[in-house]
């Protein structure tokens, strides 16, 4: 039996978590779900966006499902610090079209590789007398362990093209070091034929921004920085439907936690049209990250049905179906199969 911290959050967390619950329910492999608090209801009770006892419990679970907070200002980032105290350091976000949803491309599957631990998303401020300042961290451990990561995936996923992204001609010292270390790794591979069909290159990000819209296929899995994969992954949702659809999985070397990229949305939460769509696919990537293979592509061809025929969807998938009824749905497929 797995433990699996669950962490709804608020706005639509809460709802796309208890779907994503629904189907996982119906999995062979038995899951204890224990749920934990953190964000904006969570600090109005008790003071603060992200307790202890929520930190501990997802450190010693074997994954963490994460719905979605809103931000609350001045206080610390629920998401970030579970980040960095489970120490995961890599955000995976694939990019890929499914039928029966209005995409840009319908034909795209490529992952974004970011590293989720430092950059610009270090939270090294502070203010000055003319404004204020932010430190951008990278470090060469750091860059050098994505990279190793994001080879991996290449292999897992039976990828052939590997692009690192970056700004070293004009951030030369921070991305000059991530660049270099990247090189340094590919180096050390292709001297020792390790992953020798895999084709690397280097694009700056502003030309990467460019590309993924007007050719997005020749990008099969980027590898790059906090900030600039963020920006990067949320550009490529809007290729294939919109945040809704895209999930993420946060790694480390002993520790997952998996969320939706959208955000807690308030302005639809309660009203139950909130798609599921990027929870199930989270716990999809859960599922692979838990080992159970075969369940998650079952899983995932259970929602490619649903989205495919277009009965019970959201009304942003231009179904009337509430976020409870596209669940059962998935869940009745994944059933199935």
């Amino acid at each position: 039996m797995y433990k699996i911290t669950v962490i709804p959050g608020d706005g639509i967390g809460p709802e796309v978590t208890k779907a994503a619950l629904h189907v996982l329910e119906a999995a062979p492999n038995k899951f204890d779900f224990k749920e934990a608090s953190a964000g904006n209801s969570c600090y109005h009770d008790t003071g603060t966006t992200i307790p202890d006892e929520t930190i501990e419990m997802a450190k010693n679970s074997d994954a963490t499902l994460f719905g979605a907070v809103t931000t609350v200002p001045g206080q610390k980032s629920a998401i970030i610090t579970l980040r960095k105290e489970l120490d995961l350091y890599a955000n995976l976000r694939p990019i890929k079209s499914y039928p029966g949803v209005e995409s840009v491309y319908n034909d795209l599957d490529l992952l974004i590789v970011r590293e989720n631990s430092e950059g610009l998303y270090s939270g090294i401020e502070e203010y000055t007398d003319e404004g204020a300042t932010a430190l951008r961290v990278i470090t060469r451990k750091a860059s050098e362990r994505i990279t190793k990561l994001a080879f991996i995936e290449a292999v897992k996923r039976g990828k052939t093209r590997l692009t690192v992204v970056h700004k070293a001609n004009v951030l030369k010292k921070t991305d000059g070091v991530f660049r270099e270390a990247f090189w340094k790794v590919a180096d050390e591979y292709k001297a020792k034929d390790d992953y020798g069909d895999i084709e690397v290159n280097e694009v700056y990000v502003d030309a990467a921004a460019m590309f993924l819209v007007t050719n997005p296929h020749r990008f099969q899995i980027m590898v790059t920085t906090n900030l600039f994969g963020d920006i990067l992954s949320d550009e490529g949702a809007g290729l294939v439907g919109g945040l809704g659809m895209v999930p993420s999985a946060n790694i480390g070397d002993d520790n997952g936690l998996f969320e939706p990229v959208h955000g807690s949305a308030p302005d639809i939460a309660g009203k139950g049209v909130a798609n599921p769509t990027a929870m199930i696919l989270s716990a999809c990537l859960m599922l692979q990250f838990l080992g159970e293979h075969q369940e998650s592509l079952k899983l995932e061809q259970a929602l490619f049905k649903v989205l495919k025929e277009r009965v019970f969807t959201t009304p942003d998938l231009g179904g009337n179906s509430t976020t409870l009824q596209m669940a059962q749905a998935v869940r009745e497929k994944y059933e199935k199969n």
